[in-house]
């Protein structure tokens, strides 16, 4: 018999009741001529649309609202390239604590900006030549900080299910979800939501090819580490996946298909053009591998568009390239 996952459905749920209040019920957009285009119903869940513009704020708050009354009055630590540092800011400045985020010096500086409005404390290091794991543990320990990851935990895991909850109790059932993987925290607990209930639902994941150390993981067994992915998708720059959102991915995950940053670029320029709505570049992977003809399309599809952080100078540069 299988050992049980991490998470369940039921911490999906009750993550939702938590969150009802704090974060958005994002919309669900449709589009006739996407349809067209890929030949398929697609249902898009506009995460770009949620607090901190990003899906984050589910997990982050979830995890933060669980801790004990002494450790938030000592304070949160993160560590994050930009949108789970904005979501630990907020999900701190909710709870009347205090955050010190760990983000790479080349973070955007929108999401720095952002992170630091929230109120936080920032601390930069360089995200190709330290580990920023490793950082953010000992600056937790050093400062007496409760750490919340941007992932690898079951608090956050199921906090990001309820974007899929989300989707699938509008939509019913669909035949396969898109999901944008860095971490992989995002597509455990969406795969978790989707798979519980509606069993035969495809669930694949997309990343950047330039970072493609989830596929490289469930196709070998194990988790595979890769050089840091040099990518436009900051959000899934990431070495290897997580230990316990392997343990899930590697049980609920039907694929992994890769996209280039040009795919990308494409897809966020159809985001704008057609759907009117403003993707991120990791945001936008997802739409990407759709609009590519990377899947053998099932009628009806579900894309998680799990982010909008991105400042006017850096979208129209990649709108110009």
């Amino acid at each position: 018999m299988a050992a049980a996952l991490p998470v369940t459905f039921d911490d999906i749920r009750e993550a939702a009741v938590r969150l009802d209040g704090v974060a958005h019920r994002t919309p669900v957009l449709t589009s006739r001529t996407l349809d067209a285009r890929v030949g398929a119903e697609v249902f898009i869940k506009c995460e770009n649309f949620q607090r901190v513009g990003a899906f984050k704020i589910r997990g982050a708050y979830n995890a933060a609202a669980q801790l004990t009354p002494r450790q938030l009055a000592k304070g949160i630590a993160a560590y994050s390239s930009g949108n789970h540092a904005q979501a630990t800011a907020l999900a701190a400045r909710e709870l009347g604590t205090s955050a010190v985020i760990l983000m790479p010096e080349d973070a955007p500086r929108s999401k720095r900006e952002a992170t630091a409005g929230y109120g936080a404390e920032i601390v930069t290091y360089d995200r190709y030549t330290e580990d920023r794991t490793a950082l953010g543990e000992a600056l937790a320990e050093e400062r007496g900080l409760a750490l919340i990851p941007p992932y690898d935990h079951p608090h956050v895991i199921a906090g990001q299910g309820t974007a899929a909850l989300e989707l699938l109790d509008e939509t019913g059932p669909l035949d396969a979800l898109l999901v944008p993987v860095g971490g992989g925290g995002l597509i455990a607990g969406s795969a978790i939501a989707a798979k519980a209930l509606h069993p035969r639902v495809r669930v694949v994941g997309v990343e950047p090819e330039a970072g493609d150390d989830t596929k490289r993981s469930l196709e070998s067994g194990a988790r595979v580490t890769v050089p840091v992915p040099r990518t436009i998708a900051d959000g899934q720059a990431l070495p290897t996946p997580g230990e316990i959102t392997f343990t899930i991915n590697q049980r609920l995950v039907d694929a992994v298909t890769l996209v280039t940053d040009e795919e990308i670029i494409d897809a966020m320029r159809f985001a704008f053009e057609r759907l009117k709505i403003v993707l991120e570049p990791s945001g936008a992977t997802a739409l990407a591998a759709l609009l590519a003809g990377r899947l053998d399309l099932p009628p009806r599809i579900g894309v998680i568009a799990s982010g909008g952080n991105i400042d006017a100078e850096r979208f129209s540069r990649l709108m110009s390239a």
